[in-house]
């Protein structure tokens, strides 16, 4: 009874949100997520692209858009351009997929927190040498902030996916562009471009807008779903002991 009850408290431990490791290279301990590092995804459709192009809006001088696809399946290759960003003493900026796609009236808080399928949580700040342990839609986490007014870069990102129905799908979710203090600035929709775009094929030029299909319910934010885990492996360990 006691290896078994030991065992059921290790599981509660390991499912406390996040789990603390050695220190990363950039000086930030690094973390793994409550159901484990995120997974290199390997089947991701060739040619598929999605896009999310942010609207223009006179509430910022941020344009731009962030485009996505797979040439051979593992990883997805992002290419991102930004220009206009204001006050560069607000940054360095961030910018993340977000769980929920942008509502029809272009609130950026309607998309929730960031894609996170890992249940990794925000703190402490990703570390890019450890991209796995980070939360799959924290792209500037992973591959480097803003700090100048035009920005434009081009990545493979191995952790975020195109394939739908698995949790690191971003196709029916959002980009949102953050000040350093997290404030929302900017967010757009990522809709789908180009459709085997390898041949050539069912190319289209997104339009704006919001219109994108909804995923599944945003249930809450990482640390809810981990306590949840938390609760499960302690009313077995209760049980256990009673038994």
């Amino acid at each position: 009874m006691r290896s078994i009850l030991l065992s059921l408290l290790g599981g509660v431990a390991l499912c406390s949100a996040q789990i603390a490791s050695a220190p990363g290279t950039h000086g930030i301990a690094y973390i793994t997520g409550a159901v484990g590092d995120a997974a290199v995804v390997t089947d991701n459709p060739i040619g598929d692209v999605y896009t999310a192009l942010l609207p223009q809006s006179n509430k910022t001088s941020i344009r731009g858009y962030v485009s996505a696809s797979s040439a051979t399946g593992t990883g997805v290759t992002f290419e991102v351009s930004f220009v206009g960003f204001p006050d560069l003493s607000r940054g360095p900026f961030m910018y993340h997929i977000h769980d929920q796609p942008i509502p029809s009236d272009g609130n950026c808080s309607g998309a929730k927190a960031h894609l996170d399928p890992y249940i990794r949580g925000e703190k402490p700040p990703c570390d890019p040498s450890q991209p796995q342990t980070c939360q799959v839609g924290d792209l500037s986490g992973k591959h480097g902030n803003i700090t100048t007014s035009d920005y434009s870069t081009t990545y493979l990102d191995l952790y975020a996916s195109t394939k739908p129905g698995i949790g690191a799908f971003f196709g029916n979710r959002s980009i949102v562009v953050h000040t350093a203090n997290t404030t929302r600035l900017t967010c757009a929709n990522f809709t789908l471009t180009a459709n085997n775009a390898v041949n050539g094929t069912n190319t289209t030029v997104p339009s704006g807008g919001y219109s994108t299909p909804v995923p599944a319910p945003f249930t809450g934010s990482a640390s809810t779903r981990a306590t949840t885990l938390v609760t499960v492996f302690f009313g077995v360990a209760v049980a256990a002991l009673l038994a």
